[in-house]
């Protein structure tokens, strides 16, 4: 009988990175501000985000987002106006 392979619980920072298309020092940068809640393990720093964790800095960015939009402080851009 195969085995179910075992739903990983944490993120290393790299994969948060590719998640959110973000550079390794935006990553930290969460991480130092506590925007985003990861942990530190070991000694060698090594960070890791539990996904629940990513999921809801991710549900909250939206909020803020829509939030800032409806006050009228974030404007929309218009497509191709986004730097890449």
């Amino acid at each position: 009988m195969a085995q179910t392979p075992v739903e990983q619980r944490f993120l290393k920072l790299t994969q948060v990175q590719d998640e959110l298309q973000i550079s390794s020092s935006q990553a930290y940068a969460l991480v130092r501000s506590g925007e985003l809640p990861a942990i530190r393990i070991g000694g060698r720093n090594q960070w890791r985000v539990e996904k629940t964790k990513l999921e809801e800095y991710i549900q909250d960015a939206y909020r803020r987002t829509s939030e800032a939009i409806e006050a009228g402080r974030l404007p929309v851009e218009e497509p191709g106006d986004e730097p890449d």
